[in-house]
């Protein structure tokens, strides 16, 4: 370790003992007071989170901003796309293309904003680093913006430049948004740089234990909380559609995004940048291929590898090892290459459940708004509703961080990822299943019956009588299922990902979203009325079904992680 670390690190936590560094991460360190912990301390020390540092506040900032523009412009998408420009009476719209084209063209642009993430991992790794590429993908976000403001202003609605400008602006922003998305979270952990646990005495004298894991988690639940405050932007502006015009509501996010471009480059003297180490993805095809050529190879000859400890054959995907090359291939990599492949490829099988979760989630960006249209909302906008959802994030997150989980911890049951992430699919499919009841409900209450806020003969049918009060339950249900899924998702998708493969594992995860997306195309016929009951019913079915056979298929994976956990850890004898 250079003496210019040791001084960086001392300026700016104090003492350390510099003779006790971690052998991987020479930048790690102790405070002053502070030991390594042993293995008697994991088995008895109460564990809590770190205290985050300032860099990762920073990421957090920027986040905030980007999630403002974001939420604040998809917000008044549904009424933006489905309803027509001014008419008295009815909800505020501009393109007047129905109910379908507003879900449709919703369910493309989150598909493909999470699309993109898989680009913007590629850049980063290969050529510019997470923090260059957050900065280029910000300023063709800010052009997207742009786009969408000044065609949403009156004489470009009422000449049809609507519907063009916001098709360009959702290519644009999505193209942005994946930059940003698969590089802003793996970065905003990056700022926290103690990997291994050491005990800490606390002021009233007890002894407790500083983990990773649990500071990891810590981190992602205020990302996430970040998030949902920026989330809330969407109230301004569906208030704005609703009393002024679109324009003013969409130039609000927009300017909000320069500040988001500001915060990220004024804290760059503060980040830890990790350089670019190439893309993996060319690579992991050929361990991948030469993997499955030496495991054929091995199996021929009877020459197949059985691990000592479970006394099972290994993964087909460790024969791509230098050290196992039974077929006599060439190789330009090396065995912790592969170890670290095979990690990756274990974590990212738990994503394959959550496109059915994003499909539920989806809902309450456009079936949802579409819901509450149908019924009374009073003075207030259909589509503020769907704030409900980061209201109750921002309450609840707080709750899960410093009552919730540490109340389980010291009850010693540790609610781990899969546990976790099966709460939130079950939880989700029980708010689908609310939503279907209450459409039920809808339908069955006049005057309009099967047919409210719609045309009908020329005519536009208004609200049947039921108050969108009842609708609340069904977000505060999704907010739940987001904490427990979706948080977990982002912890997971970082913290198993090898340090060289964690922008790709993280747009992996993203690229669920968008596989979410494409299953809600298939539901774009009955995202209509009459048939809104069926959409939800089925929505919520899946995810019951996949719910279980999550948890069927992973649930072992909890105890596996933290055997692999505590084995990784050295410890003072």
């Amino acid at each position: 370790m250079s003496s210019a670390t040791v001084n960086k690190i001392s300026s700016e936590h104090g003492s350390i003992h510099k003779d006790e560094l971690h052998p991987d991460h020479p930048d790690d360190y102790l405070r002053e007071g502070e030991r390594w912990a042993t293995e008697e301390d994991m088995n008895t020390l109460r564990r809590v989170g770190d205290r985050l540092p300032v860099a990762a506040l920073f990421v957090v900032l920027t986040e905030f901003c980007e999630r403002f523009t974001y939420y604040g412009i998809t917000g008044p998408f549904q009424n933006y796309i489905q309803n027509d420009y001014k008419i008295p009476g009815s909800d505020p719209g501009a393109i007047n293309g129905g109910q379908s084209m507003a879900t449709g063209l919703g369910n493309f642009f989150q598909f493909w904003c999470y699309l993109t993430p898989i680009f913007g991992a590629v850049i980063a790794d290969q050529w510019l680093g997470k923090y260059k590429t957050i900065l280029l993908f910000g300023c063709i976000y800010t052009l997207g913006d742009l786009i969408l403001t000044l065609t949403s202003i009156p004489a470009s609605i009422r000449h049809g430049g609507a519907l063009p400008g916001l098709i360009i602006a959702m290519i644009t922003i999505g193209l942005g948004t994946g930059g940003i998305k698969s590089n802003v979270s793996p970065m905003v952990a990056e700022q926290y740089g103690r990997y291994r646990p050491f005990v800490r005495k606390l002021k009233n004298g007890t002894e407790v234990l500083v983990d990773r894991e649990v500071t990891v988690q810590r981190i992602f639940n205020w990302f996430y909380w970040a998030i949902n405050v920026g989330g809330l932007s969407a109230i301004a502006t569906t208030e704005i559609e609703a009393n002024y015009d679109f324009w003013p509501a969409y130039l609000l996010p927009t300017c909000m995004f320069v500040v988001c471009v500001t915060v990220f480059y004024l804290g760059r003297s503060k980040y830890v940048i990790t350089k670019p180490t190439g893309s993996i993805i060319l690579k992991a095809y050929k361990v991948i291929t030469a993997g499955i050529k030496n495991h054929r190879a091995a199996k021929a000859e009877n020459r197949l590898i059985v691990n000592e400890t479970t006394n099972k054959p290994i993964n087909w995907l460790l024969y791509a090892k230098p050290s196992y090359n039974v077929a006599g291939l060439n190789m330009d990599w090396d065995d912790k290459f592969v170890e670290e492949l095979s990690i990756a490829v274990r974590a990212s099988k738990i994503f394959l459940c959550y496109p059915v979760f994003w499909l539920c989630y989806g809902q309450m960006s456009n079936n949802m708004v579409s819901q509450s249209g149908q019924m009374i909302t009073g003075k207030v906008p259909n589509d503020i509703m769907q704030n409900i959802d980061p209201l109750v994030i921002i309450i609840l997150i707080p709750v899960f961080d410093f009552v919730i989980y540490p109340g389980f911890r010291r009850c010693g049951l540790e609610l781990r990822p899969v546990t976790r992430i099966t709460c939130g699919f079950l939880v989700a499919a029980i708010a689908m299943a609310y939503a279907a009841v209450l459409q039920h409900f809808i339908y069955k209450t006049g005057p309009y019956f099967e047919h409210p806020s719609e045309k009908v003969n020329g005519v536009h049918q208004g609200n049947n009588n039921i108050s969108a009060a009842i609708q609340v339950p069904a977000y505060i249900l999704v907010a739940i299922a987001e904490i427990f899924a979706s948080v977990t998702g982002l912890e997971y998708a970082y913290k198993k990902a090898p340090e060289s493969m964690k922008s790709i594992v993280m747009s992996l995860f993203l690229l669920t979203n968008a596989g979410g997306s494409i299953l809600a195309f298939c539901f774009n016929s009955i995202s209509t009325n009459p048939h809104l009951v069926k959409n939800f019913a089925i929505a919520g079915g899946l995810m019951g079904a996949f719910t279980v056979l999550f948890y069927i298929c992973f649930r072992h994976y909890d105890q596996q992680d933290q055997d692999e956990y505590l084995g990784q850890l050295e410890f003072e004898k």
